[in-house]
């Protein structure tokens, strides 16, 4: 299969679909890759390293998409990226279309064969390609939080572990899974207050042997969620529904009872944010004030430690790749039906249905 991978252009988004160590991987596959020029300059690979694994250059992204069977990316397309795609093509990616109906409306126009990383799923039910940069989100967000707790930054002026005689930060993370995880060990290796917020009961049970004492549980509760906001100094929001938008979990009115220079980190703002506040930000104006109450919401935050996220999703990425090229994009989907449940958009149709109901649009089943 010809396989191409674009530089990525969203906002400060340095990461690239495919490292050289994976185009090596490919090509021993017998595959062809196309890589635009400096598509891998963003964390340190020149073109030639990509040319001495057995790559093809190409200088820009419509010299790639023409030349390529499978597009391999990290964000979801822009227009004008949109624009180049055809329906003989795969376009691998994360799309998180929820919260996007005029991309859908684009890829469904397009007819190509769109397969989201963050709706693939795994025998035991989890989103394998979701799953290193829900890691990497979930420990950068109490890394910005603790930033903008500082007092310059427009903070209340806490530090989050607090020292000998001032008690630490209390920190509320909504949603015990991946992201909320990683961000209780990052917090509690900072010696903060930290309690997880979910609606399983099963997951608060596993999270309460993990952490042991280190950390608090609670049912997730309208009322407890409130009272949560209320104290917490830091809320960081990591709920995800595969696929759908994410609910709204603190209200506009949950605002006014925070106190002044409190953070709120929106990690699920990739699927619409779990604030109703909430409003997608970028690394180069990554704030906004609502209420006295700082708002983090950046909808590429792993992009901002691009070398491990890259590195970090090639690890998961790359075995699917290899199945879609050898196989074909069909072949591949009907061989592994969690493949398959990545299948968001093709023959202009949506075929995931919490996309569908997310964006009122009709829901068409994929069958080979």
């Amino acid at each position: 299969m010809r396989i191409g991978v674009p530089r990525e252009i969203k906002n400060h988004e340095y990461r690239v679909g495919l490292t050289p160590p994976s185009v090596s991987e490919l090509v021993a596959a017998g595959h062809e890759v196309f890589i635009e020029s400096t598509a891998g300059h963003g964390i340190d690979f020149e073109d030639a390293d990509y040319v001495a694994v057995g790559a093809q250059i190409l200088p820009d992204a419509a010299a790639v998409f023409a030349a390529a069977d499978m597009i391999v990316k990290v964000k979801e397309p822009q227009a004008q990226e949109i624009a180049l795609l055809e329906p003989r093509h795969t376009l691998f990616t994360y799309l998180h279309l929820a919260a996007d109906k005029p991309q859908a409306e684009g890829l469904m126009a397009s007819g190509a064969t769109c397969i989201a990383y963050e709706t693939v799923t795994s025998p035991t039910r989890s989103l394998p390609l979701l799953k290193p940069m829900s890691e990497v989100a979930g420990r950068m967000s109490v890394q910005v939080g603790a930033h903008y707790l500082e007092k310059e930054q427009g903070g209340r002026g806490i530090l989050l572990g607090g020292v000998p005689g001032v008690a630490p930060a209390r920190v509320a993370i909504l949603g015990g899974g991946v992201a909320g995880i990683n961000a209780a060990q990052m917090a509690t290796g900072l010696r903060a207050d930290v309690t997880i917020y979910d609606i399983n009961n099963d997951r608060l049970a596993e999270l309460d042997m993990h952490f042991g004492s280190q950390i608090k549980t609670a049912y997730a509760s309208k009322a407890a969620v409130a009272a949560a906001v209320e104290k917490a100094h830091l809320v960081i929001g990591a709920v995800l529904v595969p696929g759908a938008a994410a609910p709204k979990l603190v209200t506009r009115d949950m605002l006014k009872t925070m106190k002044r220079g409190s953070v709120l980190v929106d990690i699920a703002i990739d699927q619409g944010g779990c604030f109703e506040t909430s409003k997608a930000t970028t690394h180069d104006d990554p704030v906004y004030e609502i209420d006295g109450v700082i708002h983090y919401c950046v909808a590429n935050m792993p992009g901002a430690v691009a070398r491990t996220s890259a590195f970090a999703l090639n690890n998961a990425t790359l075995p699917f790749v290899l199945a879609i090229a050898n196989k074909g994009a069909e072949a591949a989907m009907a061989a592994d039906p969690h493949l398959a449940n990545g299948l968001n958009v093709s023959d202009g149709k949506i075929r995931h249905q919490a996309v569908a109901e997310a964006l009122d649009l009709p829901f068409t089943a994929w069958s080979r």
